[in-house]
């Protein structure tokens, strides 16, 4: 006869894999629950991956990637946010906000504890038996080999997926000869403000793969460099897996987001002065050495580009389901993100200004108080938008605590031009041109109808570096 069901203790953590701002928001949510949270962060510090690429400006400003209630517990401390309307570099979102708030947090934060599994006390994902009754349990690994096995109430995951970038290749798999390749391939908006990062692209021939803000920000740096003292000789070559059309730069000097404008009318220039040539439906399937060592890019039909001496692919990211293999979990088989979720956020059919506020519901897996949150929750989709990240936490911990009226109330109020998040030109000026109707993104052509929008959306805000609009 089957075991009855009955919750773990509730005496229990609820755990928080990662302390990045979803997380963090994630623990202030549940403290103002009346839940304990302990948040599992693998890096030495908060916002391990945000500082990583400290050198990039968000489109989204100050009063757009902080969270409600982390300012709550920040209040007493005297903390302030900075200048609501100016838009931080990741690297001012760290030091500002992010590190305030773990110092407020304390020892509910636990540095250098990786995460390698997760499942259930006593339970594989076949065993059905007594499953919910039984508390999670997560092991870890730390810096100094040792492992640990700690139990929780319910887990979030909040690990987001910078640590997965896209590959080169362009059937989303790693090109042939790419691994071998690797020492001549980065996966990120290069710092030319870094002496040696500076000197690795200074006078060499760069391809650039990829069409979102992560790519024009490349595109436009790469110009940069082009054009000083120290950068004769460098060149860019564009590689973009389809064509170029009239909404591929952005909305320009008519966006309604000035720091994204800008930086589509900065990848322009970068192709009209001959900074970069442009290679369209060019889908990589090779990357070969010439006989100097450079690379040189092989289509899948065939075509072969000159050789580059750099590569900078910039495709997007992916969640890591890796350590979750003993949690049943309920994907889109294409976006990997929850299924309920993936209608709403399908780039074929959403851009970042038609994605909708969404809770617990739509977050929810097979595995009861099991959720993925942030960029980890929308997979493979790169509209991520940081104050829903924001409302999804906030859902979550009401459902946690019980409050499921709460829980399924959407309680989040979004500027009614949207807000993209993404890479940004980290030390251009906001241009003060007109704001017209254009909207934050340019929507993908729909390959199917759109879903119907809850009741309760409004328009939406554009998230944070790792995500942002494509």
């Amino acid at each position: 006869m089957p075991t009855p069901v009955s919750k773990p203790t509730t005496a229990l953590p609820v755990v928080v894999i990662g302390a990045g701002p979803v997380g963090l928001a994630a623990a202030a949510h549940l403290i103002d629950q009346g839940l304990e949270p302990l948040v599992l962060e693998a890096g030495p510090r908060a916002g391990t991956a945000v500082r990583e690429w400290s050198h990039v400006r968000l489109f989204s400003a100050w009063a757009e990637v902080t969270d409600p209630a982390a300012e709550k517990l920040l209040a007493p401390t005297g903390w302030t946010r900075p200048d609501p309307a100016s838009c931080p570099t990741g690297g001012e979102w760290a030091d500002h906000y992010l590190q305030p708030l773990a110092e407020v947090l304390g020892d509910r934060i636990r540095y250098g504890a990786r995460v390698t599994g997760v499942s259930r006390t006593g339970r594989d994902r076949i065993v059905d038996d007594g499953r919910e009754a039984q508390p999670f349990v997560i092991h870890l690994a730390h810096p100094d080999g040792r492992e640990e096995r700690i139990s929780a109430r319910a887990v979030i995951d909040a690990s987001g997926t910078w640590s997965a970038p896209g590959p080169a290749g362009g059937s989303g798999l790693p090109a042939i000869g790419e691994r071998a390749a690797a020492d001549r391939i980065s996966y990120r908006v290069p710092d030319l403000a870094d002496p040696a990062v500076r000197a690795r692209y200074a006078g060499r021939r760069t391809a650039v793969i990829g069409t979102g803000a992560s790519a024009f920000t490349a595109l436009a740096t790469l110009a940069d460099l082009a054009g000083a003292d120290d950068g004769a000789g460098t060149k860019t070559v564009w590689i973009l897996r389809r064509g170029i059309s009239g909404s591929t730069f952005g909305g320009g000097t008519a966006d309604q987001l000035p720091a994204r404008g800008a930086l589509g009318l900065a990848a322009k220039a970068a192709v009209d002065q001959g900074h970069a040539d442009a290679v369209t439906g060019f889908r990589t399937e090779a990357i070969e050495r010439d006989d100097r060592g450079r690379l040189v890019l092989v289509a899948e039909d065939g075509r072969r580009l000159d050789p580059v001496d750099e590569i900078i692919a910039l495709t997007g990211f992916r969640p890591d389901l890796s350590f979750l293999s003993e949690i049943r979990l309920g994907l889109d088989e294409r976006l990997q993100a929850p299924v309920a979720l993936a209608p709403l956020i399908d780039p074929n059919q959403h851009s970042c200004g038609t994605v909708y506020p969404h809770g617990h519901r739509e977050l929810s897996h097979p595995e009861p108080d099991f959720y993925a949150t942030g960029m980890k929750s929308y997979g493979r989709a790169p509209t991520f938008l940081a104050l829903t990240g924001y409302e999804q936490v906030r859902s979550i911990a009401a459902a946690l605590a019980g409050d499921t009226e709460a829980a399924d109330r959407i309680e989040l109020t979004l500027p009614e031009t949207g807000v993209c998040g993404g890479s940004g030109l980290f030390d251009a000026p906001t241009p003060t041109d007109q704001q017209t109707a254009a909207g934050c993104c340019s929507e993908p052509e729909p390959l199917l109808p759109a879903p119907t929008p809850p009741a309760t959306a409004r328009d939406t805000a554009c998230g944070t570096s790792g995500g942002g609009c494509s």
